[in-house]
Protein backbone atom coordinates (compact mmCIF):
# COMPACT_ATOMS: atom_id res chain seq x y z
CA UNK A 1 0.00 0.00 0.00
CA UNK A 2 1.35 3.87 0.01
CA UNK A 3 1.64 5.75 2.95
CA UNK A 4 3.78 8.77 4.31
CA UNK A 5 6.94 8.34 4.64
CA UNK A 6 9.95 10.29 5.85
CA UNK A 7 13.06 10.56 3.88
CA UNK A 8 15.99 13.06 4.58
CA UNK A 9 13.96 15.34 6.89
CA UNK A 10 10.64 15.37 3.96
CA UNK A 11 7.48 13.65 4.13
CA UNK A 12 7.04 11.95 1.32
CA UNK A 13 5.02 8.86 -0.60
CA UNK A 14 6.30 5.27 -0.43
CA UNK A 15 5.26 1.43 -0.66
CA UNK A 16 5.00 -0.56 2.31
CA UNK A 17 3.33 -3.64 3.33
CA UNK A 18 -0.42 -3.57 3.98
CA UNK A 19 -0.67 -4.35 7.98
CA UNK A 20 -2.63 -6.97 9.18
CA UNK A 21 -5.21 -6.44 12.01
CA UNK A 22 -4.28 -8.34 15.36
CA UNK A 23 -6.50 -8.94 18.99
CA UNK A 24 -8.65 -6.14 19.27
CA UNK A 25 -7.58 -4.24 15.96
CA UNK A 26 -9.69 -3.13 12.97
CA UNK A 27 -8.50 -2.65 9.80
CA UNK A 28 -9.82 0.34 8.18
CA UNK A 29 -9.44 1.56 4.34
CA UNK A 30 -8.39 4.80 5.25
CA UNK A 31 -10.62 7.94 3.41
CA UNK A 32 -9.19 10.52 4.85
CA UNK A 33 -6.53 11.74 7.31
CA UNK A 34 -5.29 15.48 9.13
CA UNK A 35 -1.48 17.22 9.34
CA UNK A 36 -1.01 17.84 12.39
CA UNK A 37 2.09 19.61 14.06
CA UNK A 38 3.38 16.46 15.18
CA UNK A 39 3.62 15.21 11.76
CA UNK A 40 5.84 17.70 10.87
CA UNK A 41 8.15 17.73 13.87
CA UNK A 42 8.14 13.82 12.62
CA UNK A 43 9.28 14.63 9.55
CA UNK A 44 12.12 16.93 10.46
CA UNK A 45 13.66 14.26 12.68
CA UNK A 46 12.33 16.13 15.97
CA UNK A 47 9.55 13.96 17.31
CA UNK A 48 10.30 10.16 17.08
CA UNK A 49 7.28 7.75 17.36
CA UNK A 50 6.53 5.99 20.27
CA UNK A 51 7.99 2.79 20.74
CA UNK A 52 5.75 -0.67 18.89
CA UNK A 53 4.33 2.87 16.76
CA UNK A 54 4.17 3.15 13.02
CA UNK A 55 6.87 5.10 11.96
CA UNK A 56 4.80 6.31 9.18
CA UNK A 57 3.18 9.71 9.36
CA UNK A 58 -0.07 10.57 10.37
CA UNK A 59 -2.02 10.57 13.86
CA UNK A 60 -5.36 10.86 13.00
CA UNK A 61 -7.79 9.52 9.97
CA UNK A 62 -11.30 8.26 9.04
CA UNK A 63 -12.41 5.33 7.24
CA UNK A 64 -14.29 2.08 6.72
CA UNK A 65 -13.88 -0.68 8.22
CA UNK A 66 -12.54 -3.58 5.84
CA UNK A 67 -11.27 -6.13 8.79
CA UNK A 68 -11.19 -6.88 12.38
CA UNK A 69 -8.99 -9.12 14.59
CA UNK A 70 -9.99 -11.37 16.91
CA UNK A 71 -11.95 -10.06 20.09
CA UNK A 72 -13.50 -6.95 18.45
CA UNK A 73 -16.83 -6.56 19.68
CA UNK A 74 -18.23 -2.78 18.79
CA UNK A 75 -17.50 -2.56 15.31
CA UNK A 76 -17.37 -4.51 11.98
CA UNK A 77 -16.53 -4.25 8.39
CA UNK A 78 -18.34 -1.04 6.75
CA UNK A 79 -18.63 0.70 10.03
CA UNK A 80 -17.57 4.38 9.31
CA UNK A 81 -15.14 4.87 11.69
CA UNK A 82 -12.47 7.84 12.76
CA UNK A 83 -9.70 7.97 15.67
CA UNK A 84 -6.65 9.42 16.60
CA UNK A 85 -3.57 6.74 16.24
CA UNK A 86 0.37 6.91 17.52
CA UNK A 87 1.02 6.66 13.69
CA UNK A 88 0.16 5.44 10.36
CA UNK A 89 -2.78 7.14 9.55
CA UNK A 90 -1.88 9.10 6.29
CA UNK A 91 -1.70 5.63 4.16
CA UNK A 92 -4.09 3.86 2.47
CA UNK A 93 -4.75 1.19 5.18
CA UNK A 94 -4.29 1.99 8.40
CA UNK A 95 -4.41 -0.27 11.83
CA UNK A 96 -7.05 0.98 14.70
CA UNK A 97 -6.92 -0.29 18.41
CA UNK A 98 -10.58 -1.27 18.66
CA UNK A 99 -11.00 0.74 22.04
CA UNK A 100 -9.69 4.21 20.21
CA UNK A 101 -12.64 3.85 17.59
CA UNK A 102 -15.25 6.01 17.34
CA UNK A 103 -18.23 5.97 15.19
CA UNK A 104 -18.82 8.76 12.65
CA UNK A 105 -22.00 10.92 12.82
CA UNK A 106 -23.92 10.93 9.66
CA UNK A 107 -23.56 14.85 9.44
CA UNK A 108 -19.28 14.56 8.93
CA UNK A 109 -18.46 14.24 5.87
CA UNK A 110 -14.68 12.32 5.02
CA UNK A 111 -12.87 15.66 4.91
CA UNK A 112 -14.01 16.77 8.05
CA UNK A 113 -14.14 13.38 9.88
CA UNK A 114 -10.26 12.92 8.88
CA UNK A 115 -9.39 16.16 10.14
CA UNK A 116 -11.56 15.95 13.64
CA UNK A 117 -9.98 13.39 16.36
CA UNK A 118 -6.90 14.25 17.04
CA UNK A 119 -7.55 18.44 17.35
CA UNK A 120 -10.90 17.45 19.66
CA UNK A 121 -9.06 14.91 21.46
CA UNK A 122 -6.23 17.12 22.38
CA UNK A 123 -8.39 20.55 23.15
CA UNK A 124 -11.04 18.50 24.77
CA UNK A 125 -8.63 17.01 27.12
CA UNK A 126 -6.57 19.95 27.45
CA UNK A 127 -9.12 22.51 28.70
CA UNK A 128 -11.62 20.38 30.55
CA UNK A 129 -9.70 17.06 32.06
CA UNK A 130 -6.44 18.91 32.96
CA UNK A 131 -7.05 22.37 33.32
CA UNK A 132 -11.25 22.25 34.53
CA UNK A 133 -12.26 25.16 32.46
CA UNK A 134 -16.00 25.71 33.83
CA UNK A 135 -19.08 27.19 32.52
CA UNK A 136 -18.70 31.30 33.25
CA UNK A 137 -14.55 31.40 33.13
CA UNK A 138 -12.57 33.53 30.60
CA UNK A 139 -10.37 31.68 28.49
CA UNK A 140 -7.62 32.82 26.17
CA UNK A 141 -6.91 29.93 23.02
CA UNK A 142 -2.96 30.88 21.54
CA UNK A 143 -2.90 30.30 17.84
CA UNK A 144 -6.93 29.98 17.53
CA UNK A 145 -6.84 29.32 13.53
CA UNK A 146 -4.78 26.14 13.66
CA UNK A 147 -6.87 22.89 13.90
CA UNK A 148 -6.46 22.60 17.94
CA UNK A 149 -6.97 26.32 18.06
CA UNK A 150 -10.31 26.28 15.80
CA UNK A 151 -11.40 23.08 17.89
CA UNK A 152 -10.51 24.71 21.50
CA UNK A 153 -12.49 27.89 20.88
CA UNK A 154 -15.56 25.95 19.66
CA UNK A 155 -15.29 23.51 22.54
CA UNK A 156 -15.07 26.59 25.17
CA UNK A 157 -17.86 28.38 23.81
CA UNK A 158 -19.79 25.41 23.98
CA UNK A 159 -19.00 25.08 27.61
CA UNK A 160 -19.99 28.44 28.21
CA UNK A 161 -16.82 30.46 28.88
CA UNK A 162 -15.87 33.82 27.68
CA UNK A 163 -13.49 32.94 24.65
CA UNK A 164 -10.31 35.87 24.14
CA UNK A 165 -8.85 34.03 20.81
CA UNK A 166 -5.25 35.10 19.87
CA UNK A 167 -4.48 35.18 16.11
CA UNK A 168 -1.81 36.50 14.12
CA UNK A 169 -3.45 36.66 10.26
CA UNK A 170 -5.90 39.63 10.62
CA UNK A 171 -7.72 37.88 7.29
CA UNK A 172 -8.73 35.04 9.87
CA UNK A 173 -9.74 36.83 12.63
CA UNK A 174 -13.06 37.10 11.52
CA UNK A 175 -13.67 33.89 10.76
CA UNK A 176 -12.54 32.91 13.88
CA UNK A 177 -15.03 35.10 15.85
CA UNK A 178 -17.76 33.88 13.85
CA UNK A 179 -17.06 30.96 16.09
CA UNK A 180 -17.83 32.73 19.13
CA UNK A 181 -14.61 34.36 20.09
CA UNK A 182 -13.36 38.19 20.48
CA UNK A 183 -10.33 37.19 18.29
CA UNK A 184 -7.67 40.09 18.56
CA UNK A 185 -3.87 40.35 17.46
CA UNK A 186 -1.70 38.00 19.91
CA UNK A 187 -0.16 41.63 21.09
CA UNK A 188 -3.10 42.95 22.85
CA UNK A 189 -3.95 39.21 25.01
CA UNK A 190 -2.31 41.20 28.52
CA UNK A 191 -4.83 44.07 28.31
CA UNK A 192 -8.04 41.61 27.11
CA UNK A 193 -7.35 39.59 30.60
CA UNK A 194 -7.27 38.57 33.06
CA UNK A 195 -7.88 35.21 31.92
CA UNK A 196 -8.98 31.93 34.41
CA UNK A 197 -7.34 29.84 31.42
CA UNK A 198 -4.46 30.03 28.99
CA UNK A 199 -4.28 27.52 26.07
CA UNK A 200 -0.60 27.42 25.13
CA UNK A 201 -0.29 26.38 21.30
CA UNK A 202 2.43 29.10 20.63
CA UNK A 203 5.21 28.70 22.75
CA UNK A 204 7.91 30.84 23.94
CA UNK A 205 7.05 34.04 22.13
CA UNK A 206 3.82 34.61 24.59
CA UNK A 207 5.77 34.49 27.54
CA UNK A 208 6.46 35.70 30.44
CA UNK A 209 2.77 37.73 28.94
CA UNK A 210 0.75 34.96 29.73
CA UNK A 211 1.99 35.33 33.11
CA UNK A 212 0.75 38.57 33.22
CA UNK A 213 -2.56 38.32 31.43
CA UNK A 214 -3.36 35.12 34.03
CA UNK A 215 -5.87 35.62 36.72
CA UNK A 216 -5.31 34.91 40.11
CA UNK A 217 -5.91 30.92 41.00
CA UNK A 218 -5.63 30.59 37.05
CA UNK A 219 -4.45 27.64 35.22
CA UNK A 220 -1.98 28.08 32.18
CA UNK A 221 -2.30 24.57 29.58
CA UNK A 222 0.82 24.15 27.63
CA UNK A 223 0.20 21.90 24.24
CA UNK A 224 2.22 23.70 21.73
CA UNK A 225 5.87 24.97 21.23
CA UNK A 226 5.74 25.43 17.46
CA UNK A 227 7.29 28.68 18.10
CA UNK A 228 9.76 28.28 20.42
CA UNK A 229 9.96 25.71 23.77
CA UNK A 230 12.38 28.06 26.89
CA UNK A 231 11.11 30.34 28.25
CA UNK A 232 11.97 32.40 31.38
CA UNK A 233 9.88 32.22 34.60
CA UNK A 234 8.93 35.12 37.42
CA UNK A 235 8.42 32.18 39.83
CA UNK A 236 7.98 34.82 42.61
CA UNK A 237 5.11 35.84 40.62
CA UNK A 238 3.21 32.22 40.10
CA UNK A 239 3.41 31.69 43.64
CA UNK A 240 1.74 35.25 44.40
CA UNK A 241 -1.13 34.48 41.86
CA UNK A 242 -1.54 30.96 42.55
CA UNK A 243 -0.77 29.69 39.27
CA UNK A 244 -1.21 26.37 37.66
CA UNK A 245 1.30 25.53 35.33
CA UNK A 246 0.17 22.30 33.30
CA UNK A 247 1.44 20.55 30.11
CA UNK A 248 0.66 17.31 28.36
CA UNK A 249 0.65 15.91 25.07
CA UNK A 250 -1.33 12.78 24.04
CA UNK A 251 0.73 10.15 21.87
CA UNK A 252 2.91 8.40 24.46
CA UNK A 253 0.00 7.56 26.92
CA UNK A 254 -0.81 4.24 27.16
CA UNK A 255 -3.54 2.39 24.93
CA UNK A 256 -6.13 2.87 28.08
CA UNK A 257 -5.43 6.23 28.35
CA UNK A 258 -5.91 7.00 24.98
CA UNK A 259 -8.78 5.09 24.53
CA UNK A 260 -9.87 7.10 28.14
CA UNK A 261 -9.96 10.38 26.27
CA UNK A 262 -11.48 8.95 23.15
CA UNK A 263 -14.43 8.09 25.36
CA UNK A 264 -14.68 11.35 26.86
CA UNK A 265 -14.77 12.77 23.37
CA UNK A 266 -17.36 10.34 21.96
CA UNK A 267 -19.60 11.16 25.25
CA UNK A 268 -19.60 15.24 25.54
CA UNK A 269 -18.40 16.24 21.91
CA UNK A 270 -19.90 14.43 19.43
CA UNK A 271 -23.34 14.78 20.39
CA UNK A 272 -22.45 18.58 19.73
CA UNK A 273 -21.63 17.43 15.80
CA UNK A 274 -24.35 15.97 15.24
CA UNK A 275 -26.71 18.85 16.81
CA UNK A 276 -24.54 21.18 14.35
CA UNK A 277 -22.58 23.02 17.08
CA UNK A 278 -19.38 22.11 16.30
CA UNK A 279 -17.46 22.30 12.93
CA UNK A 280 -14.09 21.28 11.42
CA UNK A 281 -12.89 24.34 8.84
CA UNK A 282 -10.82 22.62 6.54
CA UNK A 283 -8.08 25.12 4.92
CA UNK A 284 -7.62 22.48 2.14
CA UNK A 285 -7.28 19.02 0.62
CA UNK A 286 -4.37 16.89 -1.05
CA UNK A 287 -4.53 14.31 -2.39
CA UNK A 288 -2.45 10.87 -1.01
CA UNK A 289 0.01 11.47 -3.56
CA UNK A 290 0.73 14.96 -3.06
CA UNK A 291 1.23 14.65 0.59
CA UNK A 292 5.26 16.56 -0.04
CA UNK A 293 2.91 19.65 -1.29
CA UNK A 294 0.31 19.04 2.03
CA UNK A 295 3.15 19.22 4.42
CA UNK A 296 4.45 22.09 2.85
CA UNK A 297 1.64 24.41 2.94
CA UNK A 298 1.12 22.62 6.33
CA UNK A 299 4.17 24.38 7.57
CA UNK A 300 3.30 27.71 5.92
CA UNK A 301 1.27 30.50 7.98
CA UNK A 302 -1.72 32.16 7.27
CA UNK A 303 -3.96 29.16 7.27
CA UNK A 304 -7.63 28.95 8.76
CA UNK A 305 -8.53 25.02 10.02
CA UNK A 306 -7.12 21.53 8.87
CA UNK A 307 -5.11 20.03 5.97
CA UNK A 308 -6.48 16.88 5.29
CA UNK A 309 -5.01 13.86 3.10
CA UNK A 310 -7.54 11.76 0.70
CA UNK A 311 -6.02 8.62 0.27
Amino acid sequence: MRAVVFEGGQATVGEVADPQPGHRQLLVAVRAAGLNGADLAQAKGGYAPPPGAPATGGLEMAGEVVAAGDGCQRFSVGDRVMAVVQGGGQAELCLVDEPLAMPIPESLDWESAGGFPEVFATAHDALFTQAGLAMGERACIHGAAGGVGVAAVQLAVAAGAEVTATVRNPDSRGAVAELGAIAIDPADFVDAGPFDVILELVGAPNWPANLKALATEGRIMVIGVGAGAEVSLNLALLMVKRVRLLASTLRPRSLEQRATVAGRLERHVLPLVEAGQIQVPIARTFPLAAAPAAYDYFAAPGKLGKVVLLP
